[in-house]
């Protein structure tokens, strides 16, 4: 925008000066931002799965220790693995020790083959997106915080859930295209969801179509996420 205003020469220079300053913080706050804040997302589910951007997955580089997990993020003894089992159990836990760091006995209802278990040592914490399959679609681009934080994450009940363990190792890193729990496949095709859209994950041609044909299957819920 021009404006044509009369004034003293070093006035005018004066009132130039500050305008260049201006200007050149204005971009410099621009530039600088810092990273976006939590935000949110809720659509039906099918819109939801339709919305999950498509990409080719890339596993070179991948390993497992590139998602540092089960930490003990509050300092107090359990890790994230007994976190779950913790906060999972229709009962009371009992512990290891005195210390209460390692759950030994509780009551863990496994949705994905609807079996019950009460040896902690039964019960896998099963990432619902794998390691593998989230350095698939996208987290090879993170930094090790953020692959930590997604290893851990305590934040949204359906990233980490306390299943079989011999089911758990049969689904190993697959996504949805490959394996499906043999009951509750709403539920799990929900939480899969939910899960990359949190993170901001991407899906691939097949995952997708496998997604879009189990959604069209269930009751089109609210799927509603605090993105990361």
């Amino acid at each position: 925008m021009e404006v044509s205003v009369c004034m003293p020469g070093r006035l005018a220079r004066l009132v130039g000066a500050v305008i260049t300053v201006l200007v050149m913080t204005a971009a410099t706050t621009t530039l600088t931002a810092g990273p976006a804040s939590a935000g949110s997302y809720s659509a039906p589910l099918r819109t939801a799965i339709s919305q999950l951007p498509v990409a080719t997955e890339v596993r070179t580089g991948y390993d497992r220790s590139l998602f540092p997990h089960w930490k003990d993020a509050d300092g107090d003894c359990q890790n994230t693995r007994q976190e779950v089992l913790i906060a999972e159990s229709s009962v009371s836990p009992t512990f290891t020790s005195s210390s209460r760091c390692t759950v030994a006995t509780g009551r863990w209802f496994s949705y994905y083959d609807r079996v019950t278990w009460t040896a902690a040592s039964d019960v896998d914490i099963d990432h619902m997106v794998a390691l593998a399959e989230a350095w698939d679609s996208g987290a090879r681009n993170w930094t090790t915080s953020r692959r930590q934080s997604f290893a851990n994450d305590l934040g949204d009940r359906r990233s980490l859930v306390a299943v079989t363990d011999n089911v758990n190792q049969s689904k190993g890193d697959q996504d949805p295209s490959t394996w499906l729990p043999t009951h509750d496949r709403c539920r799990y095709i929900h939480e899969w969801t939910a899960v990359k859209i949190r993170w901001g994950l991407t899906v691939d041609s097949a995952e997708k179509n496998a997604l879009s044909a189990q959604g069209a299957q269930c009751t089109n819920v609210t799927l509603s996420v605090t993105t990361i």
